[in-house]
């Protein structure tokens, strides 16, 4: 389909840019070393799990958008080996692996979208959605049994059993997966976080209702269910004590709050409480202080890009280890159960981001950019005395720790030039590859660059992070550059392939513009993590007043500034949030860019926040939020503009770009428009990354190439 009614607007269906209207080779571009399929063909792992005892550890390959299940055993000498074997690119994800006890079966979700509730079509099934389901398949390999529709296997702690949610049903079914599943509740609100009692007697379980949330105890013996210390609050991440006796749960006072993306620094301190689990009476054990970190601030799931909900840690010293940003970076704390002030077991201008907890509770490996800012490491603690100790020195990039049953450690590590895998620390300290073979050997490593962190000012005189990438060939000529921005926006790039799926693919396709010529600088703009509360939780950002802005600005004003860079030729990108941050710097700075991509872009705060069911609360709010959005200037907007969306996008409606498009059809702006039906936002298919590619490398290369510098 095609639309040339005002000579200036493109739309392009996706099958039309697959089949090759955006992907033909760019007359005028660099030839690169490699192609973007060279780069883009390492597997990618995630949701690394450790078995529960021995030295096994598995997680989930995804190889050119097909998702399966490898395990490993570093106490043998067999290789890796893979245990499923699906083979389409159809945007079915596997993840929320879950070993059994015996570490013979391994529990897992399979779905076109792990995170939402809704089923979704991502595979264009004439039969339409297909609900999350969970599987069983033994850790020998085989063929995988369906359990039923659902999410969150767990087994229970004596292999008899296994669990799973569906919506606000608990259901159990014997651990072989014989037999159909039986509902265990059924409850009111939408169920999460099952917390299994050491002795497997009882099951502690959080129950959203809306304006409030539970912690419920069911017990397996009575058939009861204990709720603990309900209220109208939000209670979260239960803790068992170690003779189950006891739970732990982090307490949230509910309170009119802001829209999301708002910056909010404080709020009604929240607290750490604990409850007997026969009775459901308990007390206070702590309350955070007034001021910084008084919001609570989880740390993210120990193994996917999600907040967590195990954020409580109840050591054999009855203590409560927790994450807390008083200091106003996110670190580990411990407090008594028995109450008193909290100490501290991290500290240090970084933040804690992933944690888990040994079994014998008596220390926590986490990961951090603890005495390097853009790179990850991990890091022990002891959750009694604190001192902290890294694992092992390297300049690569190791993240989503995991302790074996024994005590091996576990992550996933890359660095500028090699594609994360997974890799377990050996007897002599160093991290050691688990299943290398894995990555093909046409994979060009030696052929990419290593980037390097810079600074620069941004226009209100903040300092912004980034990675700057720089061309291996030199020229006497300037280089035309590309400005990148990612989305979230509570995300930081490294320097290396990222440990998150989408922006492990981005950092590879901003390699491959690199290998054609351009100039690279990825952007760690204020509202991203990594540096601190202040800055996650910026001064009049967003629909708050768009300060972000300034780092735009600030980036412009660092790459016109470098004598190696073509002023005239500046492109720019990003997705999500980042396509926000895109169209923002087009329509307040659109003289210094030459083009944009910008996929799946805000556009218009007020009317995005309405879509999502977070309304601005009063007018001049409204304005304000309106004020800050790419759409208030687009009579500023001159560059022309690929806008890439898809089209079951419940993250950023497709709305937002069909307001922009109508804005940039009033104004008679060049713009090209790719829609992608029945993708999510976070693009299932490795198809339609690949299509995003393409299309916006001949993009850039054909707007870019046009606006030469002048000659001298």
């Amino acid at each position: 389909m095609t639309d040339f009614g005002l000579g200036k607007s493109r739309l392009w269906s996706a099958a039309a840019a697959c089949a090759g209207l955006f992907m033909t080779q760019a007359a005028g571009a660099h030839p690169a070393a490699f192609t973007l399929n060279d780069v883009m063909q390492a597997p990618f792992p995630s949701y690394l799990v450790a078995a529960p005892r021995g030295t096994a550890v598995a997680w989930v390959f995804n190889a050119k958008g097909c998702s399966n299940i490898w395990v490993s055993d570093s106490s043998h000498s067999a290789k890796a080996r893979q245990i499923t074997a699906y083979t389409k690119d159809d945007g079915f994800d596997i993840g929320e692996l879950a070993w059994s006890p015996d570490t013979k079966s391994i529990a897992f979700t399979r779905g076109e979208s792990l995170e939402d509730e809704t089923a979704t079509n991502v595979s264009n099934s004439p039969q339409g959605p297909m609900p999350k389901e969970v599987w069983v398949v033994a850790a020998a390999g085989g063929v995988p049994h369906k359990i039923g529709a659902g999410d969150s296997p767990s087994f229970s702690p004596d292999g008899s059993r296994l669990l799973f949610v569906n919506k606000k049903k608990i259901l159990t079914v014997t651990a072989s997966g014989d037999g159909d599943a039986q509902p265990l509740v059924i409850d009111q609100g939408t169920v999460d976080s099952l917390t299994w009692a050491p002795d497997g007697k009882r099951l502690a379980f959080v129950s959203h209702r809306g304006n409030h949330s539970l912690i419920g105890v069911y017990d397996f013996v009575d058939q009861t269910i204990v709720w603990l210390i309900p209220s109208l609050d939000y209670d979260s991440s239960p803790a068992f004590s170690p003779d189950g006796a006891r739970i732990a749960f982090v307490h949230v006072q509910a309170e009119k709050t802001p829209p999301d993306y708002y910056s909010r620094r404080s709020g009604r301190p929240w607290s750490i409480w604990a409850a007997d689990v026969k009775t459901g009476q308990g007390r206070r054990v702590w309350i955070a202080d007034a001021g910084p970190g008084s919001v609570f601030r989880t740390t993210t799931s120990a193994n996917s890009d999600t907040p967590s909900t195990t954020n409580l840690f109840w050591t054999n010293h009855d203590d409560l280890v927790f994450p807390w940003e008083k200091s106003g970076w996110l670190h580990l704390y411990a407090v008594p159960v028995q109450g008193g002030a909290a100490r501290a077991l991290t500290a240090g201008k970084f933040e804690v981001t992933h944690a888990v907890f040994s079994q014998d509770r008596k220390r926590l490996v986490y990961s951090s950019t603890q005495d390097d800012t853009d790179r990850m490491h991990i890091w022990t603690v002891d959750a009694e005395r604190g001192s902290a100790a890294r694992t092992a020195q390297s300049h690569a990039i190791e993240d989503f720790p995991q302790i074996g049953g024994d005590g091996a450690l576990f992550a996933l590590q890359s660095d500028g030039n090699q594609p994360l895998h997974p890799v377990v620390l050996s007897a002599g300290g160093q991290w050691r590859r688990l299943a290398p073979e894995a990555i093909p050997s046409s994979f060009p490593s030696s052929k990419l660059v290593m980037p390097q962190a810079v600074t620069f000012t941004a226009k209100d005189g903040q300092e912004t992070h980034a990675q700057l990438f720089l061309p291996r060939e030199t020229t006497s000529k300037p280089y035309p550059a590309i400005l990148f921005f990612h989305g979230g926006p509570q995300r930081q790039m490294l320097l290396g392939f990222n440990p998150k799926r989408a922006y492990s693919w981005i950092y590879a396709f901003n390699q491959y513009l690199v290998a054609e010529g351009y100039i690279v600088l990825s952007v760690n703009f204020r509202g991203g993590t990594g540096y601190g509360l202040d800055y996650r939780e910026a001064d009049n950002f967003g629909p708050g007043g768009g300060s972000e802005l300034n780092d735009v600005v600030g980036a412009i004003t660092y790459l016109r500034g470098r004598h190696d860079v073509d002023s005239h030729r500046l492109g720019i990108w990003g997705p999500s949030y980042g396509g926000l941050m895109t169209a923002l710097g087009l329509a307040r700075a659109s003289d210094a860019l030459a083009a944009g991509v910008d996929y799946a872009g805000i556009h218009n705060w007020a009317t995005f926040l309405s879509s999502v069911g977070e309304p601005i609360d009063g007018g001049d709010a409204s304005r304000r939020a309106v004020e800050s959005s790419p759409v208030a200037t687009i009579d500023q907007w001159h560059s022309p503009v690929l806008l890439v969306q898809a089209d079951d996008d419940r993250v950023v409606p497709s709305q937002q770009a069909t307001e922009l498009i109508e804005g940039l059809r009033s104004h008679n702006i060049d713009h090209d428009v790719i829609m992608i039906p029945n993708e999510i936002h976070d693009l299932a298919r490795y198809s339609s990354w690949m299509m995003l590619f393409n299309a916006a490398d001949v993009y850039f290369d054909r707007h870019l190439d046009k606006r030469s510098a002048p000659a001298p």
